[in-house]
């Protein structure tokens, strides 16, 4: 992973610009497919799912049973269906290597849907969200940054073609943006990645090293750190082409966030 140390918001799109024109001329075997953005508040932070937070390396099996078991309540809750494979076909099937391995090479993810619901319903999920939009992944570094944590942190994302896979070899898969979820995801421009990895049976793994180069590498990722105290000039910029917590989220807590925002952060005290 490569690290760029910027001192202004200026200096972002300037490096974003110049990422993009690597992106789009150069010669090794990138993919055609558009570059994905993630903000994190604090650069001190690693790539990491909130599974990961919770419970690393979880068996995919086991994860499954969870989601499955917790579904009646959801449903029952929201009153939207989320039908899903079954559990027992999907435990005898992620013990396949060779039938499992294609089927997530080929985008399909069981239950792929309900994964993105519950990823942006706070749920430990082991899919890790980015967004096609630069502005988007900005606004999520900087929208809950304090000057205390010093820099936040936007990472850049491109996939590689003709990838290496294996058994014992973490993989890297990345799926969306066409699917029927919850509309925050076609808000905030989401797609996601989904790190694997085959030792008897499919568990989900770290992003500790799969950007490193080599033969096992599963993509480029850039990371770029601005510093916390470009906040408001941020979030001000953003808020004027409609991009805000409430754009984003659309709830009435995200309103009330949104007008918090522009009457104390962007006002100037009396």
């Amino acid at each position: 992973m490569e690290e760029r140390n910027l001192s202004s918001w200026e200096e972002f799109e300037k490096a974003l610009k110049d990422i993009r024109d690597e992106h789009e001329q150069s010669d090794v075997q990138l993919k055609s497919s558009s570059l994905l953005f993630r903000g994190q508040e604090n650069s001190s932070w690693s790539l990491t799912t909130t599974l990961d937070r919770k419970r690393e390396r979880m068996l995919f099996k086991d994860y499954y049973g969870i989601i499955t078991r917790i579904r009646p309540q959801i449903e029952t809750l929201t009153g939207s269906e989320w039908p899903i494979p079954d559990y027992p076909q999907v435990r005898k099937d992620v013990e396949d290597y060779d039938k499992f391995s294609m089927e997530l090479w080929c985008g399909r993810c069981p239950g792929y849907p309900y994964l993105a619901y519950l990823r942006h319903h706070g749920f430990p999920s082991p899919l890790l969200d980015w967004s096609r939009s630069p502005y988007v992944a900005a606004y999520f570094a900087f929208n809950k940054a304090e000057v205390s944590t010093n820099k936040v942190a936007i990472y850049i994302f491109a996939e590689i073609s003709n990838k290496s896979s294996g058994n014992r070899m973490s993989v890297l898969h990345r799926y969306g943006p066409y699917v029927k979820t919850h509309r925050r995801h076609v808000l905030q421009q989401s797609e996601y990645t989904l790190c694997t990895v085959f030792d008897d049976a499919f568990r989900f793994e770290k992003y500790d090293t799969i950007f490193d180069p080599g033969r096992h590498q599963q993509g480029f990722c850039w990371k770029l750190t601005l510093p916390s105290t470009e906040r408001t000039k941020v979030l001000r910029l953003l808020d004027e082409y409609n991009l805000n917590t409430f754009s984003l989220f659309e709830s009435e807590d995200s309103m009330m966030e949104m007008l918090a925002v522009r009457e104390f952060d962007f006002q100037e005290a009396p």
